[in-house]
């Protein structure tokens, strides 16, 4: 944990943005950078303390490609998400819908479902079913076929709300001085997450808690109320069984299963941004979480193993520093972490070989509005024009924007190499 890091303060507020123009010219091109240009995107560094490194400029490559840009409506994206062949997007108009993951133009049909409230996220638990989060506090599980996508139940279920409201111990008085049952979330659902095993279905919210649910039959087995100090805007699970929160508080909060007392216990809370958390993901191959605030910086913090420093849970390695507003949402697949930002750009970085810091491979721009959402998968390992040499891994990363857009990149990233370690 590091206590004092002197990051400037951020306000986390930005304007809606108009509908973009004709797409530009979408050429399958070679992005590069140059070193000065790279730098003057970094004149904070200095003001980093010794603690904190920020990341090298990039010493690769990057291709990408604007393929396609899917206009479905009006609507701001607030999630995307991945499941075999096709790609769900959940919208403020409360509608989802679903697209193949290759679309061939801006008119593919989709299937839409229209649901009572705004979609806040969208998780797959497998490939036939998908959970989303609403606006309205409410939580539920879809029923996916190749006909369409069916409701299956709410969360909490009409059982779960029926054994409840008999016992006065099972009422909580949220905020507004209402009460409600601890099963029911009492504002916005703002993120979700899924356990390796798939047994559990992790719940965070505005109203500062989260919850956990029984995926064998919907069951809500516990509420950590009063989790945060403000609303809980993300949570994302580890392999070994932490549990990590990210809040409005500014802080990160790890949690852990109590065997015997069958509860969460708070294992640590780390103060690592000086501006409200957004966004969170966790690479269970490195053991390193990425957190990204308000401010637009995202930091990198590793499992401490040691018991070094502090002698806390994480230790910060290295500050991502590039965005220029808020950093809204993370996605880590494979070696690559995406990020999407109110700055309209989607930035993607890959650990240097060797070191704890990370380098900016390349910046995605194209969307007239702050990039709310992002999904991503790895695809095919060859050179970038198909003929399968081997030396890079070709990346489909799908952003969505409160432009109203969601655009598909196929992003071409060589594989790292010794010389990158200098």
């Amino acid at each position: 944990m590091v206590g004092n890091i002197n990051f400037p303060q951020f306000s986390c507020s930005f304007r809606l943005f108009s509908k973009p123009k004709d797409d530009q010219q979408s050429n399958f091109r070679s992005q590069s950078f140059s070193q000065d240009s790279f730098n003057s995107s970094f004149s904070s560094r200095s003001s980093l303390p010794p603690s904190i490194s920020a990341v090298t400029p990039p010493s690769t490559t990057l291709h990408h490609d604007c393929i396609l840009t899917i206009k479905p409506n009006s609507s701001h994206i607030l999630s995307l998400t991945l499941a075999g062949n096709h790609l769900f997007s959940g919208l403020s108009n409360s509608q989802i819908h679903r697209w193949v993951t290759h679309p061939t133009s801006s008119d593919e049909e989709f299937i839409s479902v229209q649901c009572k409230s705004a979609i806040k996220c969208l998780q797959i638990f497998n490939e036939n079913v998908l959970i989303s989060a609403h606006q309205d506090h409410k939580i539920k599980i879809w029923k996916v076929n190749e006909v369409g996508i069916k409701i299956v139940t709410t969360l909490p279920t009409l059982k779960d709300r029926l054994t409840k409201i008999l016992f006065t111990k099972n009422y909580v008085t949220n905020r507004r001085h209402k009460k409600l049952t601890w099963v029911h979330h009492n504002d916005a659902v703002s993120s979700l997450a899924v356990s390796g095993d798939k047994s559990l279905i992790y719940s965070a919210s505005w109203d500062r808690s989260f919850k956990v649910w029984r995926s064998s039959d919907f069951k809500c087995l516990e509420s950590v109320s009063n989790a945060h100090d403000d609303a809980i805007n993300a949570i994302v699970l580890s392999d070994e069984g932490f549990v990590y929160t990210g809040s409005a508080d500014k802080k990160i909060k790890v949690w852990r299963f109590n065997q015997r007392d069958r509860k969460h216990d708070l294992i640590d809370s780390l103060v690592h941004h000086k501006s409200v958390v957004n966004a969170l993901g966790y690479d269970d191959n490195l053991s390193v979480l990425i957190s990204g605030a308000c401010s637009g910086v995202m930091i990198a913090s590793e499992r401490n193993f040691s018991g070094g420093g502090d002698g806390g849970h994480m230790l910060v390695v290295g500050a991502l520093l590039g965005h220029k507003k808020a950093i809204l949402c993370v996605r880590i697949v494979g070696e690559l972490v995406c990020s999407g930002s109110a700055d309209k750009t989607v930035r993607l970085w890959r650990r240097t070989v060797g070191k704890s810091c990370y380098s900016c491979l390349g910046v995605l721009e194209g969307h007239c509005g702050p990039v709310k959402c992002l999904t991503v998968a790895a695809e095919s390992s060859g050179d970038g024009d198909g003929d399968g040499d081997g030396d890079g891994r070709e990346y489909m990363v799908y952003s969505g924007s409160l432009d109203g857009d969601i655009k598909v990149w196929k992003v071409w990233v060589p594989f790292a190499m010794e010389n990158d370690k200098s």
